[in-house]
């Protein structure tokens, strides 16, 4: 086995393919099931809503971090394993049940493949904090979040290509079976556990969520993810519903989000190692608040995909900024547990805002929608500005 302390590409390589099978579940919700529930008939607002159900296990960290970190001594290969296993299961079946059909069940599948989905990601999250450091903490959140947006990008052109081509139920078995091949990887390389014996949990939640920082970016946390949740679960409705475009369009204009994304998350990994966390978050919040309030005038698809772009790229940026953020404060003994609540937290606000999109839509319109969306960062920069940073040290911050 190869070990990745000792290969600082292959460490990249492997959080880079590990949020790869993460991304494909954010297309496969987001884009292609949107897609399939409109073609079936299914309303907006039940639309965005079920999207938001199937997506409840990404809030539940907090229930999958505290098994991954009370049965540390198998490791978190296992749980990545496990996850992944299930996950594949669970979409090999959802291929089998027509929506319009049985609505309930097909939304429970994709729901326990987003549990599997779940423990991949704090697994790889409490992994990835047990062999980073400071000096490299942003650039492997880089890694990952590319990892995950390059996944989507594929994901949402190549899967309606799929569903409108050959059905939807293909589309669904496809994703499956990347996330299998996927799994391949893990088995390669080696882990080396930084504690082997297990922590106790509850006491040191109890230390760590008495900080005020901590307390402050637990706040932070849903307030700067809920404009990605709000304009990734409406624009592939909008391009449908409101610009009239085809399923294949809206997946190759749906990829310009996570292209950008991706490459936004580089290059905020790589200015937030340099410049720090705070002054990096200030500029790619308050420019993605102006660009997301400028979508009113998207009423093309060129305008649209121009906005959408820049949009993606400042997104990028600041998630991959904002998670590094998370780990600076995260104690490694229970590094699934609490990065998990804070990666919890931050998807009810990602998960929250997309299900009341549909809502909003329907009594307003979508250009009152995506005014909201850009107002979101107005709360947010202010609980940003309260977080305080130890002078001297750009990344470690005080209690």
């Amino acid at each position: 086995m190869i070990d990745p302390i000792k290969h600082r590409f292959l460490k990249y390589m492997l959080f880079f393919n590990l949020y790869f099978a993460e991304g494909l579940m954010i297309a496969i919700t987001t884009v292609v099931t949107s897609l399939y529930l409109r073609e079936q008939g299914i309303s907006i607002p039940i639309t965005t809503l079920i999207v938001g159900v199937v997506n409840i296990p990404w809030i539940l960290k907090f229930v999958w971090g505290p098994i991954v970190d009370r049965y540390i001594k198998f490791g978190r290969k296992t749980f990545i394993i496990f996850g992944g296993l299930l996950s594949v299961f669970a979409m090999f079946l959802a291929s089998m049940v027509n929506p319009g059909i049985s609505l309930i069940p097909f939304a429970l599948l994709i729901f326990i493949s987003h549990v599997g989905i779940g423990f991949i990601d704090v697994s790889t999250d409490a992994w990835a904090i047990d062999i980073s450091t400071d000096e490299d903490r942003g650039k492997i959140n880089g890694s990952m979040f590319a990892g995950q947006y390059s996944a989507w990008a594929i994901g949402a052109v190549l899967l309606p290509f799929i569903g409108s081509k050959f059905g939807y139920g293909l589309a669904y078995f496809t994703n499956g079976l990347i996330i299998l091949i996927l799994l391949i990887f893990p088995f390669i390389v080696k882990e080396t556990l930084k504690f082997k014996t297990r922590s106790k949990i509850i006491p040191i939640i109890k230390k760590e969520f008495k900080k005020k920082t901590t307390l402050l970016v637990t706040l932070f946390s849903p307030l700067v993810f809920m404009n990605e949740g709000m304009l990734s679960f409406i624009i592939p409705i909008y391009m449908r519903d409101s610009l009239g475009l085809a399923d294949v369009q809206i997946g190759l204009i749906a990829a310009i989000l996570p292209v950008t994304l991706a490459i936004g998350s580089i290059v905020g990994g790589i200015a937030t190692d340099i410049f720090g966390r705070k002054k990096t978050l200030y500029i790619l919040l308050g420019l993605n608040a102006i660009f997301t309030a400028s979508l009113i005038f998207s009423n093309n698809w060129w305008k649209l995909s121009i906005i959408y772009g820049i949009i993606g790229f400042l997104m990028g940026g600041h998630s991959t900024v904002s998670c590094a953020l998370f780990m600076d404060i995260t104690n490694p003994r229970i590094g699934a547990t609490q990065y998990g609540i804070f990666t919890g937290i931050a998807n009810i606000g990602l998960n929250g805002g997309g299900m009341l999109t549909g809502t909003l839509v329907t009594i307003l319109s979508f250009s009152q929608t995506f005014l909201y969306a850009g107002w979101v960062f107005g709360p947010t920069i202010l609980v940003l500005y309260f977080i305080r940073l130890k002078k001297g040290n750009k990344k470690e911050i005080s209690c």
